[in-house]
């Protein structure tokens, strides 16, 4: 790790313990981020009537029928 690494949430030093962040804490409130869908990742519109684009098993229910 270079002395030069910087946390991304606060900004202090990083340490290789919670690399890239600097404590617990902030390694914890990425996560939060990511659970509580702070962070995404940009995608296109879904198009509903192109079945392909459905995730599979999500209606595993109704296709036994």
């Amino acid at each position: 790790m270079a002395k030069t690494d910087k946390c991304p949430i606060c900004g202090k030093p990083a340490i290789a313990e919670h690399t890239p962040f600097c404590s617990r804490g902030c390694r914890d409130r990425d996560l939060l981020q990511w659970l509580g869908e702070g962070y995404r990742i940009p995608a296109g519109p879904a198009d509903p009537e192109d079945p392909s684009a459905a995730t599979p098993g999500l209606d595993s229910a109704n296709d036994a029928d």
